[in-house]
């Protein structure tokens, strides 16, 4: 292995696949050291639900054969994982539940994309029951921990997927965000993750998911790295209910050039019905960061959208989701109680109670988005607190543990609801060390504004340099 083994977990998918096209390391090299590193770090972190360690390194010699051809597809040999409520062939997809469901017959269609590009799946990363919590603990497979502390927790849903990135056991891993699942676990886990436009990314086989407010997309350390991620797999499929237009030009050559001049809005404003207290350090690593913009030529103007009652709607198409989920394992007991209550709650939301939720979107996206008719991007806190102690709600009831998810994504949540793409960028530290970060959201379907904003933070603030204490 010519490539440094200490710097190539860290060094991102860009970097680990050029580092396999130019001979630096072969696949199953790259694939055996992730195996390593899983195998020494995750008995801590519980990242990973299932490592398919035999799989991948069949998958690298094939990879190896490919490169040994001349093939120079822009993943070929670089391990990823996949987040455990997405189809990989041949195993279970269990959501976080002790599921006796028979293995996926085939792959879903993001993670046929990854394979297409030449990546190779090297697990699945564990996920709270049903992808109902910002925490990733559940009682089949236990609790994910932050390598930045690991008393502390990674987030959620997609806590796995950012715990393995941040930790180096893999250069990127794929998400899904019904409510923030993506940014936030990016955000505690002082990473960058990217909830694409409704749409983006195929879904299939499913139409949607959670009545049109969650997507699939990228964690990784690196701005570039989610912007190769996406254009190997954007894309709609017939049957899917909501397409996104194809975009203008490639992703990656977004983060090569500089964004403009923009206009920015700096908001703590909440949706009606909500009340958060945002921690004064978040707070404050959010006003640096607007510093930092207008240091890099920015106009940041403090002004919120009006988001109405933005947060009634996604939560019924969000709670809707989980008691259609929950559905699909019998016997229920299989679910932890304060899910099947929500599950319960979510009875409620009858058939024409989620139409009119549809309907009504459209109004208010319009309304949220006519903030962009005065700025172009839209920065806020991704969540509310620094990363909290794992274990913080076991125990309690679903009452007490929903007001606490409710606060988690009480920035995120809106962007899911009207389907508009939105990120979280690295901003600091607690004084506890703990990762803070950021939300920069975009007009509809403009994700490539976004990507050139974070890449040139990320080039002013090199936060990939940091790495956590369990790495």
């Amino acid at each position: 292995m010519a490539a440094d083994e200490h710097e190539l977990p860290f060094a991102g998918l860009a970097a680990q696949a050029q580092a396999v096209r130019d001979r630096a390391v072969s696949p199953r090299e790259l694939v055996e050291l992730t195996l390593r590193r899983i195998e020494a770090l995750d008995p801590t972190l519980n990242a990973f639900r299932v490592v398919l360690a035999e799989k991948a390194l069949a998958e690298a010699d094939q990879a190896a054969a490919r490169v040994g051809a001349g093939d120079d597809r822009p993943l070929l040999g670089v391990p990823v994982a996949i987040k455990d409520d997405t189809d990989v062939a041949g195993e279970v997809t269990t959501m976080g539940v002790d599921a006796l469901d028979p293995p996926a017959p085939r792959d879903a269609e993001i993670v046929r994309r990854l394979r297409a590009a030449g990546a190779i799946v090297v697990g699945k990363t564990n996920v709270p029951q049903l992808l109902a919590h910002p925490f990733t603990e559940n009682p089949a497979f236990g609790a994910t921990r932050n390598p930045h502390d690991p008393l502390r927790t990674p987030g959620g849903s997609s806590g796995g997927s950012a715990a393995a990135v941040a930790a180096g056991l893999v250069g990127g891993a794929q998400g899904s965000d019904g409510a923030g699942s993506i940014r936030l676990p990016a955000s505690h886990c002082g990473i960058f993750g990217i909830k694409p436009a409704r749409g983006r990314i195929s879904l299939a086989p499913l139409a949607e998911a959670w009545h049109g407010c969650s997507v699939t997309g990228p964690i990784t350390r690196r701005v570039r790295d989610a912007a190769l991620f996406l254009d190997v797999s954007h894309g709609a499929l017939p049957g899917d209910r909501d397409p996104a237009p194809a975009p203008a030009g490639s992703f990656l050559a977004a983060t090569e050039r500089e964004p403009g001049r923009l206009r920015i809005a700096l908001s703590f404003g909440l949706p009606k019905g909500l009340v958060v207290r945002v921690h004064p350090e978040v707070r404050r690593r959010t006003e640096e960061m607007a510093d930092t913009l207008r240091g890099l030529g920015h106009e940041v103007v403090e002004a919120d959208p009006d988001y109405g009652e933005v947060a009634l709607n996604a939560t019924a198409r969000v709670v809707a989701g989980i008691r259609d989920d929950a559905r699909r394992f019998e016997p229920p007991i299989r679910i932890e109680r304060r899910l099947r209550r929500r599950a319960m709650v979510g009875r409620a939301i009858t058939a024409p109670v989620l139409a009119y939720a549809r309907r009504d979107e459209a109004r208010l996206a319009g309304r949220v988005n006519a903030v962009f008719d005065r700025v172009d991007v839209v920065l806020t806190p991704v969540t509310p607190r620094p990363p909290g102690l794992v274990g913080r709600f076991e125990g309690t009831g679903d009452a007490r543990t929903f007001l606490g998810d409710a606060e988690a994504v009480a920035f995120t949540a809106p962007w899911n609801a009207i389907g508009s793409p939105a990120a979280s960028v690295p901003a600091g530290r607690s004084a506890e060390g703990l990762p803070i970060g950021v939300q920069l959201v975009g007009r509809p379907y403009d994700e490539a504004t976004l990507l050139a904003l974070a890449a040139q933070i990320e080039r002013a603030r090199p936060w990939h340099e940091r790495r956590p204490a369990l790495s």
